[in-house]
């Protein structure tokens, strides 16, 4: 029961953020932005629906429990989420699930963009890892946790690129 009200919960929240990202893409392409990336994007998306998937697969076939130091896991997930909300609170108008640049647009680098260049990818990964772990998935956590390195060689520089190309990246983060 507390593993499907979980997964209700995460649920909701994807949506709601697609939301956010979906009008967020409206407005920035409205004002000229570039998307890079859309031949990866699809298979991104179907990376993060099938973790959720092989994830209630192996709960529910391999009778998996909620872990024993379940607090850990959930103190580290409701860090990530906090994260999360910082993200896309700093990024403001510019966040997406997507790579879409606006031209000339100032670099952001208030929030967590202070300390890391990416940080919703350092997210992504400890909720991938942290979700898993929460209920004993094993599996999940090993698969999906290679799967999601493997796709962030793809995308970071990708959007590096599209951000090198459309604004003033390269001078804000000289020398990195």
């Amino acid at each position: 029961m507390i593993f499907a009200i979980f997964i209700i919960l995460i649920a909701i929240q994807r949506l709601v953020e697609l939301y956010i990202a979906k009008q967020n893409e409206k407005q920035l392409k409205a004002g000229g932005a570039v998307e890079y990336g859309k031949s990866h994007y699809k298979w991104m998306v179907l990376m993060h629906l099938s973790f959720f998937i092989v994830l209630i697969i192996e709960v529910v076939t391999l009778e998996r429990d909620i872990s024993g130091i379940w607090p850990i896991w959930l103190t580290l997930f409701l860090i990530a989420q906090s994260g999360r909300i910082w993200v896309i609170r700093s990024l403001g108008k510019h966040w997406n699930t997507k790579i879409i640049v606006l031209p000339d647009a100032d670099v952001v680098i208030k929030g967590p963009y202070k300390f890391f260049k990416h940080p919703n990818y350092i997210i992504v990964a400890t909720e991938i890892l942290v979700i898993s772990l929460l209920f004993n998935a094993y599996y999940t956590a090993i698969i999906f946790s290679l799967l999601n390195v493997w796709m962030m060689m793809v995308r970071i520089p990708l959007e590096e690129k599209a951000l090198k190309e459309h604004t003033e990246y390269s001078t804000v983060f000289k020398g990195e």
